[in-house]
This record gives structure tokens, C-alpha cells and sequence, in this order.
């Protein structure tokens, strides 16, 4: 009996492995199908139905690189590292800042507080975009990296800052006591203990960070109007041409080196990352 129960089991887990399989194959076919186009020929790209290149080129990648005009898609890349560096940055420290305030330190409101800045999770984003946008041309920030910077000093993303706050609230206050024996004051637990601690769901925000903002395509377009600031999603667009005479090849070259970093950053902290969001949330 016993071993008829585990030759179910197992056949029972063989057939969800397979369906795992094909559902992660299904999903994936629209890289590989990206990736395979980016070697086809201009002409072949939408005319062979065929997966595998009949013939392979490289100069997509050549042509894509060389960008358009005196602006090189590697001025693009530029852009988008020196934004999402920055803005993962501002982000790591200011949020987790607040998070510290919001889950360690006693002030009067805090409740309030807490709760008007989940309230703005609730608010859609574009609410705020003809506000923003004016306040940003009243300071003469448009045209510049600032508009998409600043904002992260301000600790702007309460989805962070409630992330960070749950877990923060999931470590053990003897620590902070211990600490403050020892002469740590409230800057120093947090430099000391809650920081160190925090690692998993820091990197956690600097991962999500890093993807939302480097796939940001509309606050871009928005606030950046020189060729020279353009970020990759605007170097992207400049292959399409409303005429009809689009790179397409460019274009898919371009965007497979594009998703190149976020793979990258993705599986190289994939382990922190499905432990900062395990472990979110533990304890109230």
C-alpha cells in the first residue's frame, strides 16, 4: 500500500514538474523569439516564420549601437545607470530611514502618519503627474536627471518603506536595548543593528528599484526633451518611425542588451531577494 501511495506521489509530482515546464517554456518563447530576431536580417525578421536565423548577422548590434544620429545607444545606457544608481541609492537610505522611524521610535502622530502614507499606495500615480510636472518647471528641472532623482531623497515610495517597516518590526528590541546599554544612541542602532539586519529586504528595494526604473518609460519621456539625456526606453522608441520605416532590427538587438542587466542583477540576488520577502511581515 505504502508503495502505491509513493508511486502516485511521484507520478503526481512528475506531471506537475511538466506542467511547471511547458507553462516556463510558453513564457519564455517571447525572449527567445526576441533574441533569435536580433540576428535575422532587416527583411527576414517578420517574413521568416522560422525560429532559428536561416541567415545570422551582427550588424543589428552594430547599427543599434551606433544609435541615431551623433548619439550613440551606449550615451543611452549611460543615462539609465547613472538614474538607477542613483535613485536605488536615495532610495536604500532614506526609505529605510523612515522605516526606522516608523517601526523602532516613539513620536507623537506616528499612527497618523503611518496611515496617510498608506493611503498614498492607494493613490494612482498619474494623479499626481500635472502637479508634479508643474512644480518641477516652476524649479526649471525639466530637461534634467533631477525630477527623477530628488524625489527619492523624500522617501516618495511608501511600497519600501512598508516593506521595510515590516520586517524592521520582525527584529527582536532587546537588541535596540542591549545596544543602547552599550551607548548606541538612535542613529547608531540604526547604523549597527537595524541596517546589518535589514539586508535582505534593503536588497529587496534595490532590486525593485533598479527594475522599475530602468524600465520607467512615461516619467522620462516626460521630463527629458534632449537627445543627450535620453534614457534606454526613449533610445528604444527612436527606432520606430511613424512614416513606417522602423529598425526593427536595431531595435531587438538594442532591447536584448537592455534586459542583460536586469537578468544579471535579478538571479545574482535572487537568494536576498526571496528572503527579504519570506521574511516581511513575520511579526506585527
Amino acid at each position: 500500500m505504502n508503495i502505491k501511495l509513493e508511486t502516485q506521489r511521484k507520478i503526481a509530482a512528475s506531471a506537475a514538474n511538466i506542467i511547471i515546464i511547458l507553462f516556463g517554456i510558453l513564457m519564455l518563447y517571447p525572449v527567445v523569439w526576441l533574441i533569435m530576431a536580433s540576428f535575422k536580417e532587416g527583411a527576414a525578421i517578420f517574413s521568416d516564420p522560422g525560429l532559428i536565423p536561416k541567415v545570422w548577422t551582427i550588424q543589428n548590434y552594430l547599427k543599434g549601437w551606433n544609435g541615431i544620429g551623433i548619439v550613440t545607444f551606449g550615451a543611452f545606457f549611460s543615462n539609465s545607470f547613472i538614474i538607477c544608481i542613483l535613485c536605488l541609492i536615495c532610495n536604500a537610505a532614506f526609505c529605510s530611514m523612515t522605516a526606522y522611524a516608523f517601526g523602532r521610535l516613539q513620536f507623537p502622530g506616528r499612527g497618523i502618519l503611518f496611515g496617510v502614507m498608506m493611503l498614498t499606495l492607494m493613490l494612482p500615480a498619474h494623479v499626481t503627474t500635472i502637479p508634479r510636472y508643474i512644480i518641477f518647471r516652476g524649479f526649471g528641472w525639466i530637461d534634467t536627471f533631477l525630477p527623477l532623482i530628488v524625489p527619492k531623497l523624500f522617501a516618495t515610495d511608501a511600497f519600501f518603506i512598508f516593506l521595510l517597516v515590516q520586517f524592521i518590526r520582525g527584529l527582536p528590541k532587546d537588541l535596540d536595548e542591549s545596544a543602547r546599554i552599550d551607548g548606541c544612541g538612535k542613529f547608531g542602532i540604526y547604523l549597527k543593528i537595524i541596517l546589518p539586519l535589514s539586508v535582505p529586504s534593503l536588497i529587496t528595494t534595490v532590486l525593485f528599484t533598479f527594475l522599475w526604473t530602468w524600465d520607467d518609460f512615461f516619467n522620462q519621456l516626460l521630463y527629458l526633451n534632449s537627445p543627450q539625456k535620453y534614457t534606454i526606453p526613449m533610445g528604444l522608441r527612436l527606432f520606430l518611425d511613424s512614416s513606417g520605416i522602423s529598425s526593427w532590427g536595431s531595435m531587438f538587438a538594442m532591447s536584448v542588451l537592455s534586459i542583460l542587466p536586469c537578468f544579471v542583477l535579478f538571479f545574482s540576488l535572487q537568494k536576498y531577494f526571496v528572503q527579504g520577502i519570506a521574511t516581511t511581515g513575520m511579526k506585527g
